[in-house]
């Protein structure tokens, strides 16, 4: 079962992603902020993260190019419901990143994890 990373400051916005993820077969691990983020990827592997740009402690940005830098080849989805992330090619730590724009659709979110994944060289697969 694939284990993503969500971070964001908006409990409802994470509670909604884990929801369509547990759904369609993902373990989701919900992180609150930057720093809880990062403590839990430190402490066990993760095969996508997800990640907001508007965290209320640090930026999201800061955050994925620290994911980046302990995993280069991870598969990352940034979330924005304040801008476009049009910025985010910018930066050699944020090349692959896929895109989303809050509000999203469930289906929207599978299609993120999708192209974050092929972005990184995997696929998504449903395991039982």
């Amino acid at each position: 079962m694939p284990r993503v990373l969500i971070i964001d400051d908006q409990k409802e916005v994470r509670a909604m992603i884990a929801m369509v993820l547990r759904v369609n077969r993902f373990e989701a691990v919900e992180a609150e902020s930057g720093a809880v983020g990062l403590k839990a990827f430190a402490e066990s592997p993760f095969d996508v993260a997800i990640v907001d740009i508007f965290l209320g402690d640090t930026s999201g940005v800061e955050v994925i190019a620290s994911l980046r830098e302990r995993a280069p080849a991870l598969p990352v989805i940034a979330v924005s419901g304040m801008t476009a992330l049009d910025f985010m090619e910018e930066s050699p730590h944020l090349a692959n990143v896929a895109c989303l724009q809050k509000p999203f659709r469930p289906n929207d979110l599978l299609q993120a994890l999708q192209k974050a994944l092929a972005a990184a060289g995997g696929e998504l697969t449903e395991t039982a």
